[in-house]
């Protein structure tokens, strides 16, 4: 062929010839399966002229300011339930009853009234808005937060005489804000109290205090009556922020109970009443009560509001005791309608292809039941020693010395040599108070008893393995008398961690059957809200009785001994609320404690409405589908722990604390719940390494990785790595003794070092309680140590 002409940048460039007509054929081979993005979304929409636009923006605007000034007239008035207000001391030697006083007395016309559980109503016929003040304990984060669970505004009272802001004030800060603070109104007393040329400049003072955790909130006054009038206006013409998991849910605050036994005795009824919020609440459906549980109810009663604010002020709280109260019977439950108390799947050990095995199989079987050997006490039958849970052969294989990187894989095999180590240990604790006590002297005694030698020397170990992870993160080392591919039989080599395929329902643990699963976690969680919304039965602000039934005399008798004095909070729960699965929520570390937390730590668990305790695993918080696990949560640092408990929808905010022995609960990390997914794949990685003994361009001579010919064989598929970044793959082991040659990418240095990762899930262990135990055991601590 004659070759064509290329004109240069100056001549014309004519359009390649094309033809009239090309087949489908041709025209498909040309596009390459390509689509239009403009023809494949195009639909005959309506174009709206520049007046319909102006008409939509109008109405669009019309409909914002109706929903906000529905949710503002829904609050504090006559036919709404009151303010409910939190009032919180910045100082724990501050009396609140004198900011109440002040604020009860600020108005002639105000209608003042008190609840059996202590709730202050007051009324106000000028302002056409009524109020509610609940006042926690001092030093009783649970009593703070479920107090603040139900609040509408929370007070924070601050004195210039005294400290504004001390030890108490501040943890009584840092927990509103991790749980989700309602709307903040800050008031300073004591003022008229400091000397007029230095009342300005202390109030200052406090201001700048406050704006560290508060910056938009002014300090109000609260010496005089008319200060009073002043702080509730503003708590009633504030705007009203949205705590997302509860404006999702009905709530309400108990203000009176009755317990009423049954004929048996041994069960009850509990009442409660309350002005309820939130959403609409099903009598067929489930309640949640802090401190108690899960219940289901009988029947829901409608009240006269026993705090009106049509009533004179001298005899209104005469008339609402002796004024006959009207009961209205809202709801009745349906047995054939009510959620049930089922909270576990009870698996079925035959819901599995059954096949009938081989002869084969069966001597294979016969054959490993001699081999396998159990420890059990002496004089145990082989009976008996059935009953046994059999360890697996990854911890049964484990070394009683292996460092505390890898320590989850060998708990049994480790707490089976606790018993013969035991006197060792002793023998070391007692040398170690031997030399505590000669050092220090008779004189500090009185300290050396409030001091735990063994708590010492645990968290000892502790920082010292979270220090050796965070500079050798997941490094194990070789057992030399156990074979690595017993040693780690449970974990594999993966070619990328990040698209490597990984099964999720592969090896499920026993546990695993016991739990519920979504489809698509999302997708319900629309649609419970949605037919949440659309329910036709509103009861917003109704004084209203709610009838428990199914409630444990001791149960009571024990909650209602240890909290007499806390609010009670109940929330109505959404469907599948109460049913056991895998909850994974997000972390991040509070600044109030240094000490690293280990995976499958013992942790007190507060989300959304619910508290428990439960022993969580860590990994972390990643877009992948797979997520590498983390044996500590370092300080500074956010992660994912994951637990059974029952399900929740999110939003909800997360709290985890931490039980000490010398003190109360700490506050250890914050924030928010993930999601419900059994399915999130949590992966431990270990790594092996082995240092270059001769290096000849990109082939070298590994050593000290493997110490027999056996596992070098047995992991040579795998991909090798170095520090240096370095990738390569075993060729062939050299002599008995774990050498072998591999060769890499590029020439090695003598200084690099090679590493092997392998792989394995975890999961989290069913160590669930619910929080009635932890008020238990406090009330027993507490009086043993009074």
């Amino acid at each position: 062929m004659q070759q064509a002409h290329r004109p240069g940048n100056l001549k014309q460039s004519n359009k390649a010839h094309k033809s009239r007509h090309r087949s489908k054929r041709g025209i498909s081979a040309a596009v390459k399966g390509k689509v239009n993005v403009k023809e494949f979304v195009r639909r005959n929409r309506h174009v709206l002229k520049k007046q319909e636009r102006r008409h939509q923006a109008m109405q669009i605007r019309k409909n914002e300011r109706e929903e906000v000034l529905a949710k503002k007239r829904a609050l504090g008035g006559i036919r709404t339930p009151p303010f409910l207000v939190c009032v919180v001391p910045l100082n724990a030697q501050l009396d609140v009853q004198s900011a109440l006083v002040i604020l009860k007395t600020c108005s002639e016309t105000a209608i003042v009234s008190q609840s059996e559980n202590g709730v202050l109503h007051i009324g106000l016929p000028n302002f056409k808005q009524r109020f509610s003040f609940i006042c926690p304990e001092i030093d009783n984060e649970f009593s703070l937060l479920d107090s603040l669970k139900v609040a509408d505004t929370v007070l924070f009272v601050s004195s210039a005489l005294d400290e504004p802001v001390d030890e108490w004030g501040e943890k009584a800060l840092a927990l509103t804000m991790a749980q989700g603070i309602p709307t903040p109104v800050v008031v300073a007393m004591d003022i008229e109290g400091v000397h007029p040329k230095k009342r300005t400049t202390e109030k200052q003072n406090i201001q700048k205090l406050i704006s560290k955790w508060l910056p938009e909130e002014k300090v109000l006054q609260l010496d005089k009556s008319s200060d009073g009038l002043i702080v509730l206006r503003r708590i009633g013409n504030q705007k009203r922020k949205i705590i997302h998991h509860r404006e999702k849910r009905p709530y309400m605050l108990a203000e009176e109970v009755e317990y009423l036994p049954d004929a048996e005795g041994e069960f009850g009824t509990l009442k409660v009443s309350g002005y309820l919020r939130g959403m609409p609440l099903n009598v067929n459906g489930l309640i949640h009560i802090t401190g108690l549980g899960d219940f289901q109810m009988s029947k829901i009663e409608g009240l006269d509001d026993p705090h009106p604010l049509n009533l004179g002020r001298e005899n209104a709280q005469s008339e609402t005791m002796d004024a006959e109260v009207t009961k209205t019977v809202l709801q009745v439950a349906d047995p054939t309608k009510q959620e049930s108390l089922i909270s576990e799947n009870v698996p079925d050990p035959m819901d599995a292809e059954q096949t009938w095995p081989t002869e084969e199989e069966i001597e294979q079987a016969n054959l490993d039941t001699k081999k396998k050997i159990k420890k059990v006490p002496k004089g145990w039958s082989d009976y008996q020693a059935a009953w046994i849970v059999e360890s697996d052969a990854e911890e049964d294989a484990s070394d009683g010395n292996s460092e505390d990187d890898d320590d989850e894989d060998n708990e049994e095999f480790m707490s089976c040599e606790e018993d013969n180590s035991d006197q060792e240990s002793k023998e070391e604790e007692n040398d170690f108070q031997s030399v505590t006590e000669s050092e220090v002297g008779p004189t500090d005694e009185k300290y050396d008893a409030t001091i735990d030698t063994a708590e010492e020397h645990e968290m000892l170990q502790k920082l010292a393995a979270a220090k050796e992870d965070q500079q050798f993160p997941d490094e194990v080392d070789t057992p030399q008398d156990i074979p690595a591919r017993e040693r780690f039989m449970r974990y594999r080599g993966l070619e990328s961690f990040r698209t490597s395929p990984w099964d999720c329902k592969e090896n499920l643990p026993e546990d695993y059957a016991r739990i519920f699963q979504f489809e698509n976690y999302e997708r319900t969680r629309k649609r419970v809200f949605k037919e949440l919304e659309d329910s036709l039965i509103n009861m917003y602000g109704f004084y209203i009785t709610i009838h428990v039934k199914g409630v444990r005399k001791d149960l009571w008798n024990a909650f209602h001994s240890s909290n007499a004095n806390a609010p009670l909070a109940i929330f109505g729960l959404l469907p599948h609320e109460h049913k056991m699965s895998v909850m994974n929520v997000v972390l991040k570390r509070t600044g109030a404690s240094d000490e690293p937390i280990k995976s499958k730590e013992r942790l007190i668990f507060q989300v959304g409405y619910r508290r428990f305790i439960v022993n969580p695993i860590f990994s972390q918080h990643t877009n992948g589908t797979k997520h590498k696990y983390e044996r500590f949560f370092q300080p500074g640092s956010t992660c994912v722990a994951t637990f059974f408990a029952p399900i929740q929808f999110s939003p909800s905010t997360v709290l985890c604390f931490k039980e000490k022995k010398n003190t109360k609960l700490q506050l250890i990390a914050s924030g928010v719940l993930l999601s419900c997914n059994p399915d999130r794949l949590i992966i431990k990685r270990i790594v092996l390494s082995g240092h270059p003994f001769k290096v000849h361009r990109r082939s070298a001579v590994i050593r000290f990785m493997f110490f027999n010919r056996d596992d070098v064989l047995y992991y040579k598929p795998c991909k090798l790595r170095t520090k240096y970044g370095r990738t390569g793959h075993i060729k062939e082991p050299l002599g008995t003794h774990g050498h072998m040659k591999c060769v890499f990418d590029d020439q090695l240095k003598s200084q690099d070092t090679v590493l092997l990762n392998l792989y394995k899930r975890m999961f989290p262990k069913w160590t669930y309680e619910d929080c009635i135990a932890i008020d238990r055991d406090w009330k027993e601590r507490d009086n043993m140590e009074s």
